[in-house]
């Protein structure tokens, strides 16, 4: 009786880690790196400065086209394939969602540049692209983990920034690569990437966002 009560114990604690990874996973998606950024940015830069309504209807903007509307196109690409969200899972199914999500950021960026959006505000979604670039070719040949090279992009903005303002990064980077750790371990729970692929894609969301911003 102990022996069983001991191994429902470790199945039920098991179920309870699979579900928290994959509430990480949802929540962190590879899509959010243009609005942190823009957090971060109308937080320590001199546009803290700006009317709250034009930060908000910024944010807004940026959410609509860089998460909700690749997000939304997606899930209705996998619906009519029929496929299941671990599905996409295999390195063979990611080619059209990076397509949709490169697409997006291409049209966002495109918009921003049409009504003349502040620099340091278009440069973050481009930044945003370029990791989306650099992981879909990287597919090609081998997975790598887009939600790990999100919140890579997420501390080199961070740092980025800490540069161009001057302000110290400390506590924020720290809560980034702790979050960080919190998306690349539910990822590798989930059995969606290795190790090798979840530490990749971090780097390269890293000093993309470094070196493009």
């Amino acid at each position: 009786m102990e022996s069983e009560n001991g191994m429902n114990t470790n199945v039920l604690k098991d179920r309870q880690i699979i579900k928290a990874a994959r509430v990480m996973s949802m929540i962190f998606t590879p899509f959010y790196l243009p609005l942190l950024g823009l957090v971060i940015l109308f937080l320590f830069s001199y546009m803290s400065l700006l009317p709250l309504s034009y930060k908000l209807s910024v944010l807004l903007f940026v959410y609509l086209l860089t998460i909700l509307l690749p997000t939304l196109l997606i899930h209705l690409y996998r619906k009519y394939q029929g496929w299941k969200p671990i599905d996409l899972g295999r390195k063979e199914r990611r080619i059209i969602p990076y397509i949709i999500s490169i697409l997006c950021y291409f049209i966002c960026i495109y918009i921003m540049n049409r009504l003349q959006f502040p620099r340091y505000i278009s440069i973050i979604v481009v930044a945003a692209l370029i990791v989306q670039m650099a992981c879909a070719l990287i597919n090609v040949w081998w997975k790598i983990s887009t939600h790990s090279a999100a919140i890579g992009g997420v501390a080199g903005a961070i740092l980025a920034f800490a540069e161009i303002f001057s302000y110290n990064p400390t506590w924020w980077l720290c809560l980034a690569l702790i979050l960080a750790g919190m998306v690349c371990s539910s990822r590798m729970i989930l059995r969606q990437h290795s190790l090798s692929q979840v530490t990749a894609g971090f780097l390269i969301g890293f000093f993309c966002a470094l070196i493009i911003i």
